[in-house]
């Protein structure tokens, strides 16, 4: 089994074209086959509808809308069609569509403001994956008359109004129920705004043959927790804590302990054998007690924590850091250390603000901003970063070398040869030390001897699923240390 491909609007195109042209399957073939398969999951979801009500635009996604009233007609199910933009303008298969709808008597009218009716199923066939700027009227007015509505909705292939590529909203956008997508999955539907809008996926290839998808090289894969953790060696029984790594935590200044015992624990739960952790002397005590089987030493200075730095297989910088003269003094140390490294947290922030020295080899580092750190570190906006994830991970990794771990709703990693997309998680996530955890958890990992791009997919991966068992019990109030009892559990 290998991991699913993630595509953009155009290499979907792509794919589309060269089943066409390759392999005999004609569009109006697989217009009728993406109405069938959609129609077929709106009726397991809505077995009785009383009425369909389907809205379509004047592109394939259009066609595919008409297709399926066209079939859902022949089933004796009451269907409305409601047109948006000028049905003059189609063209192909979509005009083909549409003319077969009516002709076998399927009801169409012009989309108006008061068209909807406030029952049945409504059905998204609008705007497709071919848009790319704001969304205008009357798309912007049918789709906030579809959200008002309280009516279950179903997305043909894409919500209108969400980016392909981005996963961003063009304006108006619909918040589907159900998204039934075709051909390949598109990647903007599992990052930032994408789960919001499209609501339970489903993916049907179309019956397009293997060979298409084996000439195509997507930029980025999905990743799937089951097969990274089958890929994960077996202790032996004469296994011994030496075998599995030292990882020393660096970080927590004044009033900020609690982020580095929470990073020794994710570390220590992630399978490291060894966890120390170079910290203030206040939170010495506090380490201690939380979690016993860490070992903090109070560090003073850059000088004072050498020692440390090469005593340890594994650092892991940044978790309550701070930005203190002590704070720059330390990731000094670590950068000119040449160690495998974590870097997380104001250890970025003083990277991006140039206080500290570029280490002379990156190779070997693991970076894991939010939105708001790789926007101090690409010199940008937090909302240009969010604008479009994927070429900002990839700005990121170009800048500073190793592996980057862009977090969020569908985080990103990359090395700059793979690029790999974690949709596991959760919104009760939203909360403090989260980040902790997951550079802890990257740090046990590399002190087993994972490689980084490895280290950082799996580690995203547990989280987030650690998060979303922590969360069965209410996403509200969920706290980092609550992922460490099914973090352990998950690795087995």
């Amino acid at each position: 089994m290998q991991l699913e491909a993630l595509y953009s609007a155009e290499q979907t195109r792509a794919l589309d074209r060269c089943a066409i042209e390759n392999h005999g399957i004609s569009g109006a073939v697989l217009m009728s086959r993406a109405a069938a398969t959609a129609l077929d999951h709106l009726l397991l979801r809505w077995p009785h509808p009383l009425l369909l009500q389907i809205l379509c635009g004047t592109g394939n996604n259009g066609g595919d809308g008409y297709l399926l009233a066209d079939q859902a007609h022949k089933r004796g199910i009451p269907v409305q069609v409601w047109q948006l933009g000028d049905a003059g303008k189609m063209r192909g298969d979509a005009l083909l569509a549409r003319q077969q709808a009516l002709a076998n008597g399927v009801a169409v009218a012009a989309f108006h403001p008061g068209a909807l009716r406030a029952e049945g199923v409504l059905i998204d066939a609008m705007l497709g994956t071919g848009l790319t700027g704001e969304v205008r009227a009357p798309f912007s007015e049918a789709i906030t008359l579809c959200n008002q509505s309280g009516l279950p909705l179903l997305a043909v292939d894409i919500p209108s109004g969400l980016c392909a590529d981005t996963g961003r909203r063009l304006g108006a956008t619909t918040r589907a129920d159900m998204t039934v997508t075709f051909i390949g999955y598109k990647r903007g539907l599992f990052t930032l705004d994408g789960p919001d809008c499209c609501g339970i996926l489903v993916f049907a290839d179309l019956g397009v043959p293997a060979e298409v998808y084996r000439q195509s090289a997507p930029d980025w894969l999905r990743l799937d927790l089951d097969l990274l953790l089958a890929q994960l060696p077996s202790r032996p029984a004469n296994a011994h804590k030496g075998n599995y790594g030292t990882v020393l935590v660096v970080g927590g200044d004044y009033g900020m302990g609690g982020a580095v015992a929470l990073a020794a624990e994710a570390a220590l739960r992630a399978g490291a054998g060894l966890v120390r952790v170079a910290t203030r002397a206040e939170h010495v005590a506090a380490v201690i007690a939380r979690t016993p089987e860490a070992m903090p030493v109070s560090v003073g200075s850059g000088q004072a924590l050498k020692p440390l730095v090469d005593s340890a297989d594994v650092l892991v910088v940044g978790p309550g850091l701070g930005q203190s003269p002590w704070s720059e003094q330390l990731v000094q140390t670590i950068a000119e250390s040449g160690k495998p490294c974590v870097l997380d947290a104001d250890g970025l922030n003083m990277l991006a603000a140039g206080r500290v020295l570029s280490p002379r080899v990156r190779d070997n580092w693991v970076f894991t901003p939010h939105p708001g750190e790789a926007a101090r570190l690409l010199g940008c906006s937090t909302a240009q970063v969010q604008a479009d994830r994927f070429a900002a991970t990839k700005r990121l990794q170009e800048r500073l070398g190793g592996v980057v771990i862009l977090k969020g709703n569908g985080s990103l990693v990359t090395d700059g040869t793979r690029g790999l997309l974690c949709d596991y998680g959760n919104p009760g996530m939203a909360s403090g030390g989260m980040g902790d955890v997951l550079s802890g958890v990257i740090g046990g990992l590399l002190a087993q001897d994972l490689v980084g791009l490895d280290a950082a997919a799996l580690a995203v991966c547990l989280h987030g699923a650690a998060a979303d068992i922590a969360s069965e019990q209410g996403q509200k109030g969920l706290l980092a240390g609550d992922l460490m009892v099914p973090l352990r559990a998950l690795l087995g």
